[in-house]
């Protein structure tokens, strides 16, 4: 659903009714996981709590728009392979070639698509619960680098040449100056 007041994508992943048991009987309510991208790198994702599920759904949302973060993407797909982790959740996102697409299920692709991803391949290991694989999806996002990236945290420039010193030869001893195992033997008899 596309919200009026901005220019982000927004999904519902999950929502979830949740009971209470009282002394009167069982109070209900309401939590929803959703995620909001641009569909150019960016995305968020947000939970909310209600006793209605719109209240629940409009809670998150804002709170998704909140907590943006930047994907970084090279040729419409993931830099390298990543693993994400939350709780007994582990989500694998794999860079696919052009023309692959979104290869993922649940939360994975609501998170992919929302961000703009054109070709990732994925893979939920463990736990599937929509909530837990949301957060692991971020968590794999989180570690993603690009080369740049990558370059200035070693302190290396990109293109540059690398000053680096030849190693220097092993010397060679001189074998005409060897004795040979039969002059060897005769200086033993002296």
């Amino acid at each position: 659903m596309m919200n009026r007041e901005s220019e982000f994508a927004e999904t519902v992943v999950h929502i979830n009714r949740v009971a209470k048991v009282v002394k009167g009987g069982k109070n209900f309510s309401f939590s929803a996981v959703v995620v909001a991208g641009d569909g150019a790198g960016q995305v968020g994702y947000g939970t909310g709590k209600a006793r209605e599920v719109p209240p629940a759904i409009q809670k998150a949302s804002e709170q998704a728009r909140k907590e943006m973060i930047k994907i970084p993407l090279v040729s419409g797909t993931v830099p390298h392979l990543v693993w994400g982790r939350w709780g007994a959740t582990r989500v694998l996102l794999r860079p696919a070639s052009p023309g692959t697409g979104v290869i993922a299920g649940g939360g994975v692709r609501a998170v992919m698509e929302s961000a703009g991803v054109a070709d990732v391949l994925t893979k939920i290991v463990g736990s599937r619960n929509p909530f837990n694989v949301v957060r692991a999806t971020f968590d794999a996002i989180d570690r993603l680098m690009t080369t740049a990236q990558v370059q200035r945290l070693r302190g290396v420039g990109a293109g540059e040449p690398q000053d680096v010193e030849p190693a220097p030869e092993p010397e060679v001893a001189d074998v005409s100056e060897t004795p040979t195992d039969a002059e060897v033997a005769e200086g033993d008899e002296s």
